[in-house]
């Protein structure tokens, strides 16, 4: 069970984004704003700072990456 201290639950850097936006293989913002239903304005301004990706994108985010290293 996550906990307040899980790091799973923080928020998102935009260099952490950028990271998971190319593990996932989202190569543009609007590739990644069609996948979570977002605009790619919104994206943009999470990449750029200026807003701070919510948390349960960022938790999302990190579970697919987690989910696509998992070996079946």
């Amino acid at each position: 069970m996550a906990t307040a201290t899980d790091p799973r639950l923080a928020s998102m850097s935009p260099d952490e984004l950028k990271t998971a936006m190319r593990t996932l293989g989202y190569r543009t913002q609007g590739d990644l704003a069609g996948a979570i239903g977002v605009s790619r304005s919104t994206v943009s301004l999470w990449l750029e700072g200026k807003v701070g990706v919510p948390r349960p994108v960022a938790m999302l985010l990190r579970m697919l990456i987690a989910a696509q290293r998992r070996q079946y």
